[in-house]
């Protein structure tokens, strides 16, 4: 399996109609030739929570979502990418719920991390935990076993109740690992064709260690589960939230990796009118990436953005996008804080909302991302130009819902009349179909307010130039005539 360069969809199971059948008659209705690059169909197996990732199991798939006929139907049109959430699973899985009845005698007992296996007497350590990079108070939630109510302590990476919905998997454990096998059997049975290891950073816990993307263990477990892909034809995409230099090794070592340091960089250069910072990290990065904008979650800040920028300048951005209706979402460690206490793990917001709803704007900001190297991904919200949805962030109490507006057919087709979401698929179109994507990549010399980037292959080529004062897009192509011709975006 190759991944083809060309434009990814980024989708909940639900969000484009209701449930999969939808989601597959909108995608051959109105977008067959739009994203020939696949669909990433965010988690649709039964779940106990945080939409979709904490899953029961990923042998199904959740009954008000569909069935797989509808996963392996869509697989027939588009490339299908699903998560596998190899740090966890839910508390309410069949198998953890048997540990719950019958604690170490359960015959899946080994598939969870009991504080044991941390701790020689299980008892956890204050010292060791304030070296972690935390994602709720405590890294691990305490259970009561069976009819004895006997507390046993199991770790959980994440998760907003106490204790937590979503359960580590000791990854060390042949039983997580016949685990894997049996879900990656599955996916290759159902058409799956990319498989995206969400919160893999976590899967290593080390004492003496912050827990988060641990070296040189990380590297064992990925040639594991890249073995494991390669048998069954499926690729991989490692998900890694860390600092900058984190991704870039992840990249030396081969794997596809996500670029969460763009949205920002993007983002910044549009707010500022300033492309100087954007157009030196065009030339550095690595390029074999997946690119996005927008996502489920938010655009990441810290720690992705740690060392690449200044926390003045990025207060001041920050306090922009607060005041455009965004949300945000803190880091919780006092030692992952920045010195100067700024502690913005994400901005959560629609990008296009984000932009004050510039149409210009955000088509110089998705121009710029299809024409970075990479796969690029858009996320459904911003596909269909959604705004802040305020009124589910109040009904949920949660914050990233803002970004996650379910669309009725109604919806879709209404949001497909705007002038900006026709302009955004005639830039998807191009993307897909010039060659010269294919060939060699630059970033063209320019003044701070402009940005120039270029590609060519042998006698085709195509310029963006982005005036970041005006967000006028153009770019200048050589069609198959060999006439030079401007596309203002």
């Amino acid at each position: 399996m190759t991944i083809k360069n060309k434009v990814q969809l980024i989708t909940y199971p639900d969000s484009m109609g209701g449930d999969l059948k939808t989601l597959n008659h909108m995608l051959t209705k109105h977008f067959e030739d739009i994203f020939e690059g696949g669909i990433h169909i965010l988690p649709p197996f039964p779940s106990s929570g945080d939409r979709g990732f904490a899953p029961l199991t990923y042998l199904e798939i959740e009954p008000s979502f569909g069935t797989w006929d509808e996963i392996r139907e869509i697989g027939e049109k588009f490339d299908v990418l699903l998560d596998l959430m190899v740090n966890h699973i839910s508390r309410q899985s069949p198998y953890f719920q048997d540990f719950l009845a019958k604690g170490r005698d359960s015959e899946y007992a080994d598939l969870f991390l009991t504080l044991d296996k941390i701790w020689e007497d299980g008892e956890p350590v204050q010292d060791d935990i304030d070296k972690m990079f935390l994602r709720r108070p405590l890294p691990y939630s305490t259970f009561n076993i069976g009819d004895s109510a006997k507390e046993e302590k199991v770790w959980t990476t994440f998760g907003k109740t106490d204790p937590s919905e979503q359960v580590d998997l000791d990854i060390h454990s042949p039983q997580t690992r016949q685990l894997f096998e049996a879900f990656f059997e599955n996916f290759k049975k159902q058409n799956v064709k990319i498989v995206r290891l969400d919160a893999v950073g976590y899967v290593i816990k080390k004492l003496g260690t912050s827990c988060f993307f641990v070296e040189p263990e990380i590297y064992q477990f990925l040639d594991w589960v890249k073995v494991l892909a390669d048998s069954y034809n499926i690729e991989l995409l490692p998900e890694v939230h860390a600092h900058y230099s984190t991704q870039f090794k992840l990249a030396e070592h081969g794997c596809w990796i996500y670029d969460f340091i763009l949205p920002y960089r993007v983002l910044e250069a549009l707010i500022n009118r300033s492309g100087a910072e954007l157009g030196q990290y065009l030339k550095i990065r690595p390029h074999k990436q997946f690119t996005m904008l927008d996502c489920h979650d938010g655009i990441p800040v810290k720690p992705d953005m740690d060392d690449l920028i200044d926390t003045k300048e990025a207060r001041k951005l920050v306090d922009v996008c607060l005041e455009r209706g965004s949300n945000l979402s803190l880091i919780l460690s006092d030692e992952h804080k920045a010195e100067d206490g700024f502690d913005v793990h994400q901005i959560r917001c629609t990008y296009y909302s984000v932009l004050n709803c510039n149409d210009d704007a955000y088509m110089a900001a998705r121009a710029i991302q299809f024409f970075a190297p990479g796969i690029p991904q858009v996320y459904y919200v911003g596909l269909l130009a959604g705004e802040n949805d305020m009124e589910r962030v109040q009904e949920t109490g949660e914050g990233r819902e803002i970004n996650r507006h379910n669309y009725s057919v109604e919806e879709i087709e209404q949001a497909l009349e705007k002038d900006v979401v026709q302009r955004l698929l005639k830039l998807i179109r191009f993307r897909n179909s010039y060659d010269a994507f294919n060939g060699e990549f630059s970033v063209l010399d320019s003044p701070d307010d402009e940005i120039r980037l270029y590609w060519q292959k042998e006698q085709k080529s195509c310029k963006l130039t982005v005036q970041l004062k005006s967000y006028r897009s153009v770019i200048e192509y050589v069609d198959d005539l060999d006439n030079t011709v401007e596309y203002v975006i």
